[in-house]
């Protein structure tokens, strides 16, 4: 359990490995999920793709948020149990399962209302505005047990068990991908067997997505509840809100919402800039984002270490042992998305291949993915130092650097390029990657000073 997590006679890789490897395997195959989604509703035409791509950036929000809501309780948790105090941890955890019932339920229904007019608002052109709506609608009223495999996984994950969101998430990704071909296609030939599905297109892939996500949502759950942990839930356990545990999650967790919401509002409205440029651009631009999506993963499962090793390190008092464990996971995850852009720049025809045959889609996904390359080792030395800014308590610093990156940089600069240039698609990624060695820039700073270290008190 948690003591062997930061056992001393453990060095310091192996421990990060240990909670790294589950995460990173994990994320490789939502990603890869993510792939074969995106490939499927690409083969039905580039109208069907711009339409998922409509409400990308908003469902980039909104999980964002969940992430935010998640990350809150599970850092407060996560210093609890490394300060073995795991009556309290437990407390933490039935807390965050009431306010995850109901944080969800706004959302689902909220954004269920807002799907009825984000197509139009973004621009979209008129034949992709009714798919649009259909696929979004389904995806907000799945939002309740979204939230709640989420704020489960991520428990676990900081209480040190890495292992069972990483099943119950595979179980999810496999589950979607069978209902998608089901849902999505008509008929699938599989040699010389053919599947007969149900033919719903854009609509489908939506209804595939939510049923996985409800039904992992209730799996994860039960395991929670029977699963002997340090967090293990307790149903003949108070439930009653504590204002002083609700008041510290909460701190932790607004400038986490309030940076994702920054970058998601910004992207919302990249995309209605993007929007401008017509279908093609709109798809590459989708589909270069889903194809980069796979070379961040080892760098963000290194950062989730991060975030829980600095966390129970600092719930122990030992700040030595959080700086160790800063360092480490920061020089590590920065150089595996090194690597990972090198890889990104030769495979980008590859990638871009993998998700539809429009070939003006491919060039242009090819040239923006190659942009993008060239600022990967900036990119994952922002996701480190954040992972452990977050660990400390510091959730403060990111949503700073975000804004600077986001909105100084990366929207006025693109709509530059849109307006003053003819580079079109290709200036708004040239856009994207100055915003993104700025935040390696500034992250990396700030990382060095260790202000981070004193950002610890008062959680608890």
């Amino acid at each position: 359990m948690t003591e062997g997590l930061l056992d001393q006679d453990k060095s310091i890789g192996l421990i990060i490995w240990t909670l790294a490897w589950p995460a990173i395997l994990e994320q490789v195959l939502q990603v890869s999920v993510t792939y074969v989604d995106s490939a499927m509703v690409g083969s039905l035409g580039a109208a069907a793709t711009a339409a998922v791509s409509v409400p990308t950036s908003t469902i980039w929000l909104v999980n964002g948020w969940m992430n935010a809501f998640a990350i809150g309780y599970a850092v407060l948790m996560a210093r609890n149990i490394g300060a073995r105090r795991f009556e309290r941890a437990k407390m933490i955890s039935r807390q965050a399962l009431v306010m995850a019932l109901i944080f969800g339920a706004i959302l689902s229904v909220s954004f269920a209302l807002i799907a009825q007019a984000l197509p139009a608002w973004i621009g979209a052109e008129e034949h992709v505005q009714a798919l649009a709506r259909d696929y979004y609608t389904v995806i907000a009223l799945a939002y309740l047990p979204n939230l709640l495999m989420i704020t489960i996984s991520s428990l676990m994950r900081l209480s040190g068990d890495t292992r069972t969101p990483l099943v119950l998430n595979t179980f999810n990704n496999v589950l979607n991908i069978i209902l998608n071909t089901f849902l999505i296609f008509g008929e699938v030939n599989l040699g010389p067997i053919t599947i007969h599905g149900l033919d719903m297109g854009v609509k489908g892939a939506a209804i595939a997505t939510s049923l996985a996500v409800t039904i992992t949502a209730i799996l994860l759950f039960i395991i929670w509840l029977t699963k002997s942990s340090a967090i293990q839930l307790e149903l003949n356990q108070s439930f009653a809100l504590n204002k002083e545990i609700q008041a510290n999650a909460f701190r932790l967790g607004l400038p986490v919402a309030l940076e994702r919401s920054t970058l998601s509002f910004g992207q919302i409205v990249l995309t209605k800039i993007v929007g401008s440029l017509g279908t093609t651009a709109l798809a590459a631009h989708f589909l270069a984002n889903t194809a980069e999506a796979m070379t961040y993963l080892p760098a963000s499962g290194v950062s989730t270490a991060a975030t829980t090793l600095v966390a129970q390190s600092l719930g122990r008092g030992d700040k030595a042992l959080a700086k160790r464990f800063g360092n480490v996971t920061t020089l590590l995850g920065t150089v595996l998305m090194t690597t990972m852009g090198v890889v990104l720049y030769f495979t980008a025809p590859f990638l871009m291949g993998f998700f539809t045959r429009d070939q003006n889609v491919i060039a242009l996904g090819t040239t923006i993915l190659r942009i993008e390359a060239f600022v990967e080792p900036a990119f994952g030395l922002s996701m480190l130092v954040f992972g452990v800014f977050r660990g400390s308590g510091d959730t403060r610093r990111p949503f700073y650097i975000s804004i600077a990156g986001m909105w100084v940089v990366r929207l006025p600069l693109a709509l530059f390029m849109v307006r003053c240039t003819s580079l079109g698609l290709v200036g708004i990624w040239i856009s994207m990657a100055s915003d993104l060695l700025l935040r390696g820039i500034i992250g990396l700073v700030m990382f060095l000073r260790y202000g981070w270290l004193e950002s610890s008190s008062d959680v608890h």
